[in-house]
């Protein structure tokens, strides 16, 4: 070859059954030692092989399952925080719920008291006393203020002061 171009080395004709090309021996292929890298890939300017693309396709194909492997876990444990935010978040309704009725339940008890204390006061007024009510009228009042939820109130008559006084 020469300035690119192929060189003619014989002008005349091919004889009749002379075959075009001069066969030649396959060439033999290079035993691969095991473990050792590849002398291609050393060099920097090399060309791509379907080799490289399978692996980067691969490397690509793990890569991203490792991803899809953390977004799955990431929403089981949200699913998880949600589930227990929806349990905690159920508790603290009953709770609020349960408070809301122990509230009533104080405020009906107070009115009850209020209702008894007006109810020694005026009978105190009646019998014609200036001076503050009694110990005894003084611990019914409290004893009835303080207590326990649930109990039940003094039974009978009017809740008068001698009622209390007899307690």
């Amino acid at each position: 070859m020469e300035d690119g171009q192929y060189r003619l080395l014989d002008a005349r004709p091919l004889d009749p059954g002379e075959p075009e090309s001069v066969p030649r021996a396959p060439r033999r292929r290079k035993a691969r030692r095991k473990g050792s890298a590849r002398p291609e890939a050393t060099g920097g300017d090399r060309r791509a092989t379907y080799a490289d693309l399978g692996r980067t396709v691969l490397e690509r194909v793990i890569e991203l399952g490792r991803e899809a492997a953390e977004a799955v876990a990431a929403a089981d444990h949200l699913r998880r925080e949600v589930k227990e935010n929806k349990a905690a978040r159920v508790d603290a309704e009953q709770r609020a719920s349960r408070l809301f009725e122990r509230v009533k339940e104080l405020e009906t008890k107070l009115e009850m008291a209020e209702v008894n204390l007006r109810t020694v006061l005026t009978a105190a007024r009646g019998r014609g006393a200036t001076a503050a009510p009694a110990d005894s009228e003084m611990e019914a009042v409290l004893r009835i203020l303080k207590g326990p939820t649930g109990a039940p109130a003094p039974s009978g008559g009017d809740g008068g002061p001698e009622e209390a006084a007899g307690e």
